[in-house]
């Protein structure tokens, strides 16, 4: 079985660049200044690797992937 992981944020490393928006818009919206909105609940399995590619591009290093 998979483990299940859930896509989270550090809002205050986060300087609100949009880069993890444009590669995974299925779970990440933005707010009116740019910041990200984590969509709640699990990272659905064919988008584990799109959530991967958004925390290795994220330039401030502010996404993780956490268990759930």
């Amino acid at each position: 079985m998979t483990p299940r992981l859930t896509l989270r944020v550090d809002p205050i490393a986060c300087d609100g660049r949009a880069v993890c928006a444009d590669i995974l818009p299925e779970l990440i919206s933005l707010d009116d200044w740019g910041f990200p909105i984590i969509h709640a609940g699990a990272v659905p399995d064919h988008l584990r690797d799109e959530a991967r590619e958004a925390i290795r591009i994220c330039p401030k290093l502010a996404l993780r992937l956490d268990r759930i």
